[in-house]
């Protein structure tokens, strides 16, 4: 009986490995897998080109990250460098963002499906927060000043806000996928196209249909360049 039960939990922690592995970018099986943009097959990423042909630049992009950016009417702009931009990130399930911030500036609340982020502020200061998932809804926050660190796990809604009037802020951020996707709350509910009904969102939001009209008819701008 005893081997018999042993048995069944090494099946079972054997069965998890499959979701674990997948849980995330898949892992390189050489040195680099650079993005061949000729290649018609479709693919979970991209196609590798062949290593005999890659070169530095594949791996290079002049980002002019550190020159400030205009922010847009939600106040803030996410630059994102991601294997769109360099096709050397292909499998190496990394990429990274500069966010700048007016002041009151924010960057709304959003998940990324692919990836957790680590950001780190640059100058100014950023209040930020996650909210965990279904049913506890716990909200976690925190402000940060320039130098902190603040982790945002996968898929979890989040948000960074600059509570200072006067001065801009900025942050740099890492997130582990290649392309970690991101999903702004307010854009994907209210600016959906076609819209979600109406009906749906006004019992779900518990309001009246009146102001889920109102939210689906403004401009939902996304801060993703």
């Amino acid at each position: 009986m005893p081997s018999s039960f042993s048995f069944l939990v090494l099946a079972a922690l054997l069965a998890l490995v499959p979701w674990q592995a997948i849980a995330s970018d898949p892992s390189p099986l050489q040195d680099f897998c650079v993005v061949d943009k000729k290649s018609p097959v479709f693919v979970n990423g991209f196609v590798c080109m062949n290593p005999k042909d890659v070169n530095a630049d594949d791996f290079f992009k002049e980002a002019n990250l550190d020159k400030p950016r205009v922010t847009n009417k939600v106040g803030s702009n996410v630059t994102l460098i991601n294997v769109m931009q360099i096709a050397g990130l292909n499998t190496l399930g990394i990429s990274l963002a500069r966010i700048d911030y007016a002041p009151l500036g924010q960057n709304p609340p959003h998940t990324h499906p692919r990836a957790t982020e680590i950001l780190t502020v640059l100058e100014g200061t950023l209040y930020v927060g996650f909210v965990t998932s279904n049913p506890e809804n716990n909200f976690l926050s925190k402000v940060l000043n320039k130098g902190d660190v603040f982790v945002f796990p996968v898929g979890l809604i989040h948000f960074q806000f600059n509570p200072n009037p006067h001065k801009p802020a900025v942050a740099i951020a890492a997130l582990s996928s290649q392309n970690p996707g991101a999903i702004t709350i307010a854009n994907a509910v209210f600016g959906s196209k076609p819209p979600i009904s109406d009906d749906v969102l006004a019992k779900a939001f518990q309001v009246e249909k009146k102001m889920i009209d109102w939210l689906q008819s403004q401009f939902w701008e996304n801060n993703h360049y």
